[in-house]
């Protein structure tokens, strides 16, 4: 798959039947008693037709009353022994198909969180939630129940098949010849059963994340009056839907009608070569009889497989998205690589690569002619050389699409750039494993999550072994002064059902599990955007405090914060144009020094220069 397609792959069939089976070895044992168990309740159904042509001899024969009387209680105990034996190889099916559910489940979830970030963005959260939720459903029941059902009806089909044939070959063989247009009604749905089931899988997942964005972003819908126009997008999806679910609707329709009408031809052709051997004694009334029960038995197996074909194809293109998360990119030699520049390859080449595997070098930042563009689109940024020394606050100006925070994305791993190279350490930060970026970088926006469950779940995610006195030091250090407020402290379940985090409240947690995670170096882009500016200015002296010696590289949307660091780098259309410290710029009289010169001047005709120039939670305007 390519990343910047923007779509999650999806398995081919080979991927998926390797799947399949390695979840069945998992559980070898339970699988083998289910079909032993089966069959034996297959061989059992199998006694009712032939004991039912013996009566039939016998009678015909002049038996004996005793005699119809015992093959009788052999059939009625064929019936309760299969009744028996079919009972507990469902059971054994279910409990084989709960355990392989949960497998795909965690499975799923280990997968969907190995994804880099910029694959799930990209991706859409609609698709994500459709493949775990009715994907991975779908996906389990036909390990549950359609797989095991298809096997157990095809083993017992056989078993009938081959009855048929021990009473008399030619029978067999005139019954089976009766069965071709099942098969051809048969192979022309599957031809065009899995595009269609596909094409539906993947109209629903538009759809999904058609509503998802429109449900989160119902107030900037309603501000900006997108109603309409959010309500045109939801309706053509949804007949993209219908349009799916018609076309895999006609083929059902096809395929069906002309499997019933194949059930009864096999039937009414023994019955009627079973008549012509009769009257020659070929073979006796009560075969014939047996035969054609054996064939008409053979409907309720046959039709349970095609029934189930027709939801193993559905059930196989949602095993098929679920598996797809197999083949996405989890890590940074798995990442598509843009296409090779000829004029770069001729190049000399400036050193060996690292590796991988190589451990970072100290903490220095080096950026190292960048260029960035996101999908077919114009680039986002072109040749940025920056570099960021260990313990250095570095401010990020400029204005609005000067692609600010597309550098910080790159800073923190989550995309790779096109050209040129971001290092920590002299590694490249996209080929570091997650758990070692993150204890490298971490970029904290104004974007967050409260997770289900309690404040202390929140936290420890973090920090798994943080003890409740260190998660209490954290809390305080960002400044919170609510949690002691809450119900049952840091067992307060959040979340519907649970107490509800307002905006400000939801990034200062954010923000602890930022302090938790303990990062080398942290990228902040309007991480305190959504704090009032009271709040705004204790938490940024707060985290300055707990910051102090780290490395902060800062998305500076307030002119205060640049002035505070160390160094500024100016940035504009997507290039570093001025970079040194405030006074430095400012002297310079270039574009920062007349962004400074007009926010200061704002800020004293105001009255609230000094005010604001007093804290680092000043709100001046967007830099």
């Amino acid at each position: 798959m390519n990343p910047a397609s923007g779509q999650l792959p999806v398995a081919d069939r080979r991927q998926v039947r390797r799947a399949a089976v390695h979840l069945i070895r998992q559980d070898t044992g339970a699988f083998a008693t289910m079909i032993a168990f089966n069959a034996l309740a297959a061989a059992a159904g199998l006694t009712g037709p032939w004991l039912l042509g013996r009566i039939i001899n016998t009678v015909k024969d002049g038996g004996g009353v005793d005699t119809v009387d015992r093959l009788a209680l052999g059939i009625l105990a064929g019936a309760l022994a299969q009744l028996l034996l079919a009972r507990h190889a469902r059971y054994l099916a279910h409990r084989f198909g709960e355990r392989t559910l949960a497998r795909i489940r965690e499975q799923f979830v280990d997968r969907a969180l190995a994804l880099p970030a910029s694959i799930v963005e990209r991706a859409g959260a609609g698709d994500l939630t459709a493949r775990g939720t009715t994907d991975v459903a779908t996906a389990g029941q036909m390990l549950r129940d359609t797989g095991p059902d298809v096997f157990v009806a095809a083993v017992q089909a056989l078993f009938i098949l081959a009855a048929v044939f021990l009473l008399d070959p030619l029978l067999g063989a005139c019954g089976v010849l009766g069965l071709t247009g099942i098969w051809f009604a048969t192979r022309w749905y599957l031809r065009r059963a899995r595009t269609a089931y596909l094409e539906q899988g993947a109209a629903h997942s538009a759809l999904a994340e058609v509503l998802a964005a429109t449900a989160s972003g119902a107030r900037t819908v309603e501000a900006l009056r997108l109603r309409e126009r959010r309500v045109a997008d939801s309706e053509a999806e949804i007949e993209r839907c219908v349009s799916a679910q018609d076309r895999t609707l006609f083929l059902r329709s096809v395929l069906f009608p002309s499997i019933d009408i194949s059930y009864a031809v096999p039937v009414v052709a023994v019955l009627i070569l079973g008549g012509v051997l009769h009257q020659q004694g070929s073979v006796s009334l009560g075969t014939v009889v047996a035969a054609a029960l054996y064939l008409q038995q053979l409907s309720q197996p046959l039709d349970t497989i095609l029934q189930q074909v027709e939801r193993l194809q559905a059930s196989g293109a949602s095993f098929a998205r679920v598996e797809g998360l197999a083949a996405a990119p989890t890590g940074p030699s798995e990442r598509s690589a843009p296409a090779p520049d000829p004029a770069a390859a001729a190049a000399p080449s400036a050193g060996p690569s690292p590796s991988p595997d190589s451990a970072p070098v100290g903490d220095r930042i080096e950026v190292q002619g960048v260029r960035f563009a996101y999908g077919s689109g114009g680039d986002v940024l072109r040749g940025v050389t920056l570099s960021v020394h260990p313990g250095e606050r570095l401010a990020i100006v400029g204005p609005s699409g000067a692609g600010k925070s597309t550098l910080s994305r790159l800073l923190a791993g989550i995309d790779t750039p096109l050209d040129g190279t971001v290092t920590v350490g002299g590694v490249p930060i996209a080929d570091l494993p997650p758990n070692r970026l993150r204890r490298q970088v971490a970029l904290v926006t104004q974007e967050h999550h409260v997770f289900l469950g309690t404040v202390r779940d929140n936290l420890l995610i973090a920090a798994e072994s943080a003890t409740d006195a260190e998660l209490g030091a954290a809390l305080t250090a960002v400044g919170v002064d609510w949690s002691d407020d809450l119900p049952d402290g840091l067992d307060t379940e959040l979340g519907p059902g649970g107490h509800q985090l307002h905006g400000a409240q939801a990034q200062q947690l954010a923000l602890t599990r930022v302090v938790l995670a303990d990062p080398h170096t942290l990228i902040l882009d309007e991480a305190t955007a959504l704090l009032d500016p009271t709040t705004a200015r204790h938490t940024e002296r707060a985290l300055a405090a707990v910051l102090r010696g780290r490395t902060v590289i800062a998305i500076a949307h307030r002119l205060q914060t640049a002035h505070d660091a160390d160094r500024v780098a100016v940035m504009q259309d997507g290039r570093v144009t001025e970079l040194g410290s405030h006074e430095e710029l400012v002297e310079a009289d270039g574009a920062y020094a007349a962004l400074w010169h007009s926010w200061h001047g704002e800020q004293r005709d105001s009255g609230l220069g000094e005010q604001r120039r007093s804290g680092p939670g000043s709100q001046p305007d967007d830099a």
